[in-house]
């Protein structure tokens, strides 16, 4: 019995050992795909970013970025984002460049020209559709163009499970389709298949929208330069010229009595356009003034 304990014993030792040996196997294998994995990882840190290269088996994604930084001078960086997205095979669907002036002055420097001072700051707005297999190669040339990067943030969306529904909902309108063709013909089934048809059209253009977007990732961009940028610009000196022609007494003066003269005339045409008005005035005048002429006559007889 001794022996027999003794045996299994040894055997169990044996076996812990054994275990523990490929254990030790595993775990250092393991150890090794991590330390692949982190490789990796680090790699794909080096680069943009991992998100927007990112690719895994059996799902679909929808990506899009959005980058606010700061750049030298916004037309040049303009110039240089449009053409690497024309390269890499995308497109501009809106670029809004301005300059906010934020103050302006005129300061006259003789008397015919002077300089006008505006300080402002230039901005643009941009939207970029790219292919999304290119995405990380637009984001590292955009990157290239910065001063200062403020933010930037990339979205991966998945839609496989959107794609999935949508092909589940094709085949549920095609077999509505087919069952409305079996109806009799009536105004109830053209009805129902107008109505069939008009979600079937709606299907198609999401699965149209989404196929696109998961063709072309979409990227905001926001540059701006960080400090006021200053513009000398040569004008004319208003001021003096306002002074030369602000009074000419001959000019004036003919000026005056032209219109005293048609001044007159117009005084003249109202009064006779109320003719009448100025002849019944004139007729009280002339009683009013007749009566009180005869009162002090009437007074000195009853004295």
């Amino acid at each position: 019995m001794k022996t027999t304990y003794i045996t299994l014993s040894l055997s169990a030792v044996l076996l812990l050992g054994i275990y523990s040996c490929k254990k030790g196997e595993v775990a250092s294998t393991d150890l090794e795909a991590y330390a692949t994995t982190d490789s990796a990882s680090a790699i794909a840190s080096d680069s943009i970013s991992s998100v927007a290269e990112m690719k895994v088996k059996d799902k679909q994604f929808i990506k899009t970025a959005d980058v606010n930084m700061e750049v030298k001078d916004v037309y040049n960086a303009t110039i240089a984002i449009e053409k690497s997205v024309q390269e890499l095979g995308g497109f501009v669907t809106n670029s809004n460049l301005q300059s906010n002036v934020v103050s302006e002055n005129t300061y006259n420097t003789s008397d015919e020209e002077a300089m006008l001072i505006k300080k402002y700051q230039t901005e643009n707005r941009m939207q970029v559709r790219i292919p999304t297999e290119k995405l990380g190669e637009l984001l590292t040339a955009i990157n290239t163009n910065k001063l200062f990067l403020n933010s930037r943030s990339i979205h991966a969306e998945d839609v496989t499970a959107n794609i999935k529904y949508s092909e589940l909902e094709g085949k549920r309108n095609q077999k509505t389709s087919e069952n409305i063709s079996k109806l009799k013909t009536n105004k109830d089934k053209v009805t129902l298949d107008d109505e069939n048809m008009s979600e079937g059209n709606l299907q198609k253009l999401s699965s149209m929208n989404m196929t696109d977007d998961l063709k072309y990732s979409t990227i905001d961009i926001y540059i701006k330069e960080p400090q006021l940028r200053i513009a000398e610009i040569a004008v004319t000196n208003t001021t003096s010229i306002d002074n030369k022609y602000k009074y000419n007494f001959i000019y004036d003066a003919k000026d005056g009595f032209v219109y005293g003269f048609y001044l007159i005339q117009r005084i003249i045409v109202g009064l006779i356009n109320v003719w009448p008005l100025v002849l019944i005035a004139a007729a009280i005048l002339y009683f009013l003034r007749k009566r009180k002429i005869s009162k002090p006559e009437h007074s000195k007889i009853q004295e």
